[in-house]
């Protein structure tokens, strides 16, 4: 069976890259009827805290990742595996594998001349019974090793110093605790960033050491900004809670991710999840640098939310509206509204001048629209909305000839009414908000706006 492990960091954050890691090991988890090994990388204490792991697990159920499915397993924690971490270091030492090492950095250079110099082997034969342990590099020859993604990979062992896998106080390093974990939980394949690739041939000798075949390796494609720099969470808006907390849909944000180095080759882009599951192949994975576009995410976005069913939009629209805010108004809009945002988040600027007193005054949209004939638009569509039909076709045709009367056409008498009603340049289809506003309410609007222009 083949068991894939996702072993995040809580660093306070989900990183997007992560979570395309993550799901190209759900992918391949669910389409080979293996296991999702969720492992979290806790013996950091300065990031031990609760609430960041339960980030990362609730940042993984949001994309789909989580127990509901028979092939999650987890979570377990690297701190849980201590004994067997140091059992592993005892048992390298005994088979001349490794060694104790007192050396400092400084001891190091003065033996070297150069702070750039790797570990010299000084304590290879001293045989010494206490200090860090050092895992013993092969002198010759390459360490070979096969990506599913980068193909054949080599590494000369005469590249690689005698590196550290315990400390004096017999705590491992992530180098030793990440291969003895991934041995106790008998993981097959190990799917991750292409960052890793360098730490590969270490791990790999580790696996080889402890008599134990390693695992098949891909390792998938840094994923960069639009000036090609690798994305960081400095600079870059990488956190996927964000995403999430700002309204976009898990389906569109998962089908986004898979193709970020990876495409089903029939150039199809939007595609559901169940049908991307069988098509997956880590052997298709582009090796090259992804580019993370969010204006390209905001169109898939924006294609998932126009394809929601009316009722199941207004469903997921509620965590934006106001408490007192009337369902069953918005309900009335809401198929408008579903055809002009791109992220959820955007449907309370397009009808929040429904259930407000007066509509949000925008000062900049106020002096795009309230000039020139703006007077005489406002005044002469009030005299016309005492008596109008309150249905769209009527109210724009009042307004048309209003706008006739002083030269100008629909689009530009439009501005000054709609920024009068609805507080902003752009929004809902004007007339269709007139009719849900009501006579009375949009009236008072007009009232409001002519007093503002004339006081």
């Amino acid at each position: 069976m083949i068991r894939v492990r996702f072993a995040p960091s809580p660093t306070g954050m989900f990183h997007v890259g992560g979570a395309r890691s993550a799901l190209f090991n759900w992918a391949l988890a669910e389409q080979s009827g293996g296991r999702f090994v969720l492992r979290i990388e806790d013996t950091d204490a300065a990031r031990n805290r609760p609430e960041w792991t339960e980030g990362i697990i609730s940042a993984l159920a949001w994309i789909g990742v989580n127990d509901d499915n028979p092939a999650f397993e987890g979570p377990y924690f690297q701190s849980s595996y201590e004994v067997q971490h140091r059992e592993a270091a005892a048992k390298l030492i005994a088979d001349g594998r490794a060694y104790y090492c007192t050396c400092t950095r400084d001891d190091v250079k003065a033996r070297t001349g150069s702070e750039h110099k790797g570990y010299d082997g000084f304590c290879r034969e001293r045989g010494l019974t206490e200090g860090a342990v050092r895992f013993r590099t092969p002198d010759e020859g390459v360490t070979v090793v096969e990506d599913l993604v980068r193909g054949t990979v080599e590494f000369p062992n005469g590249a690689m110093e005698d590196f550290v896998i315990a400390r004096a106080d017999g705590s491992p390093l992530f180098v030793l605790a990440n291969v003895v974990d991934d041995i106790e939980m008998r993981i097959t394949h190990v799917v991750r960033a292409e960052e890793h690739l360098s730490n590969t041939p270490k791990q790999q000798l580790l696996w080889q050491a402890l008599g134990v075949a390693p695992p098949t390796w891909a390792h998938v494609p840094v994923i960069v900004n639009e000036k090609r720099q690798k994305l960081s969470k400095r600079r870059d808006k990488v956190a996927l809670e964000s995403y999430r907390d700002e309204g976009y849909l898990a389906e569109a944000m998962v089908n986004y991710l898979m193709l970020l180095g990876w495409g089903p080759g029939d150039d199809r882009e939007i595609m559901p999840w169940s049908e991307m599951v069988p098509l997956f192949r880590l052997e298709d994975v582009n090796p090259s640098p992804a580019f993370f576009d969010e204006k390209k995410l905001r169109a898939f976005n924006g294609e998932y939310i126009r394809a929601l069913p009316l009722a199941e939009f207004v469903a997921r629209c509620d965590p934006w509206l106001a408490p007192e805010w009337d369902r069953e108004v918005f309900a009335r809009v809401a198929e408008l509204a579903q055809t002009r945002i791109a992220v959820l988040s955007e449907i309370t600027a397009n009808v929040d001048f429904l259930f407000l007193d007066e509509p949000v005054f925008d000062q900049a949209s106020w002096d795009k629209a309230m000039k020139n004939s703006a007077v005489e638009i406002l005044t002469g569509y009030l005299a016309r909305l005492e008596t109008v039909a309150m249905d769209p076709e009527s109210l724009k045709t009042a307004l048309e000839e209003v706008g006739a009367e002083h030269g100008l056409k629909l689009g530009k008498a439009q501005a000054p009414v709609r920024v009068a009603v609805t507080g902003r340049t752009v929004g809902l289809p004007l007339f269709e908000s007139i009719e849900a506003l009501g006579r009375e309410r949009s009236i008072e609007r007009l009232r409001a706006a002519l007093a503002r222009l004339q006081g």
